[in-house]
């Protein structure tokens, strides 16, 4: 199984200030910006060189660096071309992956395990 990084995704819980570091004094480039008011957050998916940076912007989240919409890293996602073949394999090494489910906005299959330590980390099937 070979991997990469496809994104990584970061909460925050102020917008000015996350989008002054990550765009401003970082220089990010900004690909896509969004309020999404059915959630109540802002999405900015950053260009990170060949990766992207998804940072959601959640004043309400809780600061518990375990729970998955919490302040800091929400997840490392990694790219796989065959996502059943790479479940197999952590599988097979004791590492149980939740069930594979479709992103309805590009169609692609993913799923999520943990480290040691319960950071998410997640598997996400790109074909191109």
């Amino acid at each position: 199984m070979e991997l990469s990084i496809h994104h990584t995704a970061i909460i925050a819980s102020d917008y000015q200030a996350a989008r002054t570091f990550y765009v401003e004094k970082l220089g990010l480039p900004v690909l896509s910006e969004r309020f999404r008011p059915e959630r109540g957050d802002w999405k900015i998916d950053l260009q990170a060189g060949n990766s992207r940076i998804e940072l959601f912007v959640i004043p309400t989240a809780p600061p518990r660096p375990n729970y998955p919409e919490a302040l800091g890293l929400r997840h490392l996602a990694f790219r796989v071309t065959d996502l059943d073949a790479a479940v197999r394999e952590l599988e097979g090494k004791g590492i149980p992956c939740e069930p594979i489910r479709t992103d309805p906005v590009t169609g692609c299959r993913f799923t999520f395990f943990k480290d040691p330590d319960g950071l998410p980390l997640e598997l996400y099937e790109n074909q191109g």
